[in-house]
């Protein structure tokens, strides 16, 4: 399996405040326990984020990060399970930008959501 730390997209999944789901791609960026995605300059019909409020209401995330192809023995996912705070972190930014080069055109202005990693799974079509 590759390494999920160089996949380009994850899944976050939040939860508002009436127990509803709500799923988005992000970009992101992993180091160690902590999982980094910041509020990007991408179009956005608000800069409130729904997600942002319901990390508000409930920090409890998942993440899930996965590989697609047409030979299914080459799939893989990993989810992520944890506790997502709201911050302002230059170094998450500065990390973002190691890996995206549009951020190293266009830094993310943030906030940042740090997800505090605390359960780990992880599937493979492969065994290898």
């Amino acid at each position: 399996m590759p390494s999920p730390e160089e996949a380009p997209v994850a899944r976050l999944a939040t939860v508002d405040a009436n127990g509803r789901p709500h799923v988005v791609p992000i970009c992101f960026v992993l180091e160690g326990d902590t999982l980094y995605t910041a509020v990007d300059e991408k179009p956005k019909r608000s800069r409130r984020l729904k997600r942002l409020a319901n990390i508000e209401v409930d920090p409890h995330v998942e993440v899930v990060i996965d590989h697609y192809e047409d030979d299914w023995s080459r799939l893989w996912w990993v989810r992520l399970r944890g506790v997502a705070r709201i911050v302002e972190d230059p170094h998450a930014v500065e990390l973002l930008a190691a890996k995206y080069p549009q951020y190293r055109e266009q830094p993310p202005a943030g906030p940042v959501i740090a997800v505090s990693v605390e359960e780990r799974s992880e599937w493979t079509a492969s065994p290898s």
